[in-house]
């Protein structure tokens, strides 16, 4: 193949490229603005600042404020754990991590409904205690952490396998303690990583529909988030409504892109001044 051949066949696929993404992600985001404001900025700010939608937003941030620290606490330990030690049942430990991304987020939820409903023994037992789990804000805080968990360990897993226990080993012959390995030799190493999982974790967690779908009740002002509110008043025929809300999903979705290619820069950065020394 002449150069010519090569430049001509490499302009193609990038306008392939181009194209397809033209088609199947811009023209869909830039059509739910459009629609979003196709009434005028009023309209939109109506919708957006609507008590039900303000109480969507609430309720999908909360999970998500939830979600994030307990996600980052598991996917710690369960990475430290599987990539510091060789035990029974650390095949089972990655397939049960693995699990949310076979499962269906739908089955997730009636797996909870099944658990902690108000017919179960256990949900019974908690309803008299006036714990209310399904239908009501913790069954979709754990809904929301099903979903998400894997996520956070996924990124460090890989990541501390490559590194090693060499420098934590070398911590232990000097005499530190175990906490001080962790925060002085370990979390240094994987800040970017953890961070650049929470940040995966936080945009499924916002953007879930199915599992929170199940155990919410579709109670508006109560227990709808923001893709929930938006399947509501789209099947209300508001459609102005539904892509005001949409648009703030699309605005944390482009938000947590930002952020992704900055962590990413920052850990190609990290790596190749690691691999200077």
């Amino acid at each position: 193949m002449t150069g010519r051949d090569a430049a001509w066949v490499r302009y193609l696929l990038i306008a392939i490229a181009l194209g397809f993404l033209g088609v199947m992600l811009v023209a869909p985001l830039a059509a739910v603005f459009i629609e979003a404001f196709a009434k005028g900025a009023g309209a939109y700010c109506r919708n957006v600042t609507d008590p039900a939608t303000l109480s969507a937003l609430r309720l999908t941030l909360t999970a998500a404020a939830i979600a994030a620290p307990l996600n980052a606490v598991f996917g710690l330990a369960a990475a430290w754990a599987l990539t510091r030690f060789d035990f029974k049942g650390r095949s089972l430990l990655i397939t049960l991590i693995d699990l949310p991304f076979a499962v269906s987020p739908v089955i997730a939820g009636l797996i909870y409904i099944a658990l902690l409903g108000a017919r179960t023994p256990l949900g019974g037992w908690l309803g008299g205690m006036g714990i209310e789990v399904i239908f009501a804000t913790p069954g979709i805080v754990l809904a929301t952490l099903f979903v998400t968990f894997p996520f956070v360990a996924r990124e460090l897993i890989p990541l501390m396998q490559e590194q090693g226990s060499d420098d934590e080993q070398a911590a232990v012959v000097l005499g530190a303690g175990g906490w001080q390995i962790f925060r002085m030799v370990t979390l240094p190493r994987i800040r970017l990583a953890l961070v650049y999982g929470l940040i995966l974790a936080n945009a499924r967690a916002i953007g879930e529909f199915g599992a929170v779908s199940v155990v919410s009740g579709h109670i508006r002002g109560l227990t709808n988030t923001l893709p929930l509110h938006v399947e509501i008043l789209y099947n209300e025929y508001n459609s102005v409504g539904a892509f005001a809300v949409a648009s703030l999903l699309a605005l944390f979705a482009l938000a947590t892109i930002g952020a992704k290619n900055v962590l990413e820069w920052r850990l190609r950065r990290a790596r190749e001044a690691e691999g200077g020394q």
